[in-house]
């Protein structure tokens, strides 16, 4: 369907080889993970494949790319050249590839900053690229056996270490990740009741 052959050459002509071989290993993972929760298996692999398509292009033209489609950047993507490439990269699926399956050009588009009500493609393809099997970060292991189990409680560990990461070294959150973090944060947790049922007397209430 997606002339899948053909796209793993121009990958393999366009990316370094470890590039490649991270997009292999995603692809894969991919469909793993589409196999456990339901998922279009072929969607996924190839989801997967193209996720990093623009990864290696020039700056200049991803940003082209970026700012010629219609996936909305915001300002802290503008500012962050790192993060051009999962837009640029749908962009080029949709226009040179002929790609208008929506949700893997989201797949594509959101698979670095996350976003809030996600569909279950976009999910995994973030998910995916978090656990492929070269990843060697700290607690990867844990987040590779967390993917399998609960979904939603990956993604919401995820975004969490993601946003760390980004506050830590002092850069730009994009507004997309914010908003994914308070949606899946909210999703994994349990509504707390509270335990006072009136106001002492004397304290103070707002209003």
């Amino acid at each position: 369907m997606y002339q899948v052959k053909d796209k793993i050459a121009f990958l393999e002509q366009r990316l370094s080889r470890k590039r490649f071989q991270h997009s292999c290993n995603v692809a894969r993972a991919a469909k793993q993970l589409a196999q456990r929760y339901g998922a279009d298996l072929d969607k996924a692999y190839f989801a997967g494949l193209m996720h990093d398509i623009c990864k290696e292009a020039p700056f200049e033209e991803q940003q082209r790319l970026m700012l010629a489609g219609d996936f909305a950047p915001d300002a802290a993507e503008l500012h962050s050249r790192k993060l051009w490439h999962g837009i640029a990269g749908a962009y080029f699926l949709q226009t040179e590839f002929g790609i208008d399956d929506e949700e893997i050009l989201l797949a594509v588009r959101f698979h670095t900053v996350g976003r809030a009500d996600m569909s279950l493609l976009e999910e995994i393809i973030y998910m995916a690229d978090m656990i492929s099997d070269e990843r060697d970060y700290k607690g990867v292991g844990k987040m590779r056996k967390l993917a399998h189990e609960n979904l939603q409680a990956a993604m919401f560990e995820a975004l969490r270490e993601a946003a760390s990461s980004v506050l830590k070294k002092g850069g730009l959150l994009p507004e997309y990740t914010i908003a994914a973090y308070n949606s899946y944060l909210l999703k994994t947790s349990e509504p707390k009741q509270s335990k006072t049922t009136g106001t002492k007397k004397g304290s103070m209430v707002n209003g």
